[in-house]
C-alpha cells in the first residue's frame, strides 16, 4: 500500500469518527431535552394531584368564592391537557392562567381567618408553592437544554449531520406576558 492510499484511508477514518462523534453528541442533546421535559412533567402531575385537595379544603370555608375555585380547576385541567399533548404554547398559557388563579385563591383566602389557620390548608399551600418553584427551576433547565440542542443542530458542521439524520429543533417553554408582568397588588386585594 502506498503512502497516498494510506493517507486517503486515514482521512476517511477521521471524517467517519468525527461524524459519529457529532451524531452521538446530537443524540445526547436530544435526550437531554426529553429528560428535562420529563422532570417538569413529574412536577406538573404532582401539582395536578394536590390542587383538588386544596380546592376541597377551601370549599369548606369559602361559601361565596365558587367562581375562583372553578377557575383554578379549569386552569388545572388545561395545564394537564397541554402537558399530556406536549403542546408547549398551550402549556405556557394554561400555566399562566393557573398561576393567576392560584394568586387570586390565596388572596381571597386572606379573608377567611379560619381557613388560613387550617393546618391542611397551610400544608397544601406550602406544597403547591414549593411545586411551583420547582417547576420554575425545571423550566429553566428545560429551556437551557432546548437552547443547547437548537444551537448545535444549526451550527456547522453539526447541521449537516442533523439534517441528514432528521434532528428537529425543540420549542422553549414560555409563559404569557401576564405571567412575566409585575403583579398589581391593588388589583389582588381590591
Amino acid at each position: 500500500m502506498d503512502v497516498g492510499t494510506f493517507i486517503f484511508w486515514g482521512i476517511i477514518a477521521v471524517v467517519v469518527i468525527y461524524a459519529i462523534t457529532i451524531y452521538n453528541n446530537l443524540v445526547s442533546l436530544k435526550h437531554g431535552v426529553s429528560k428535562a421535559w420529563s422532570n417538569i412533567d413529574v412536577l406538573l402531575k404532582q401539582r395536578h394531584d394536590e390542587l383538588p385537595k386544596l380546592v376541597e379544603t377551601c370549599k369548606q370555608y369559602m361559601n361565596y368564592e365558587q367562581e375562583t375555585l372553578d377557575k383554578v380547576m379549569q386552569a388545572r385541567n388545561a395545564v394537564y391537557a397541554a402537558g399530556q399533548s406536549h403542546d408547549l404554547a398551550a402549556l405556557g398559557i394554561a400555566e399562566s392562567q393557573l398561576r393567576m388563579g392560584m394568586g387570586q385563591l390565596f388572596a381571597v383566602a386572606e379573608n377567611y381567618p379560619d381557613l388560613k389557620a387550617n393546618e391542611s390548608f397551610q400544608h397544601l399551600q406550602g406544597r403547591i408553592s414549593d411545586l411551583a418553584n420547582a417547576i420554575a427551576d425545571r423550566r429553566e433547565f428545560y429551556n437551557e437544554a432546548v437552547n443547547n440542542n437548537n444551537v448545535r443542530i444549526e451550527q456547522f458542521p453539526d447541521v449537516i449531520i442533523a439534517r441528514v439524520m432528521n434532528f428537529k429543533s425543540a420549542d422553549l417553554l414560555e409563559f404569557s406576558e401576564e405571567e412575566t408582568a409585575d403583579v398589581n397588588i391593588k388589583e389582588l386585594f381590591g
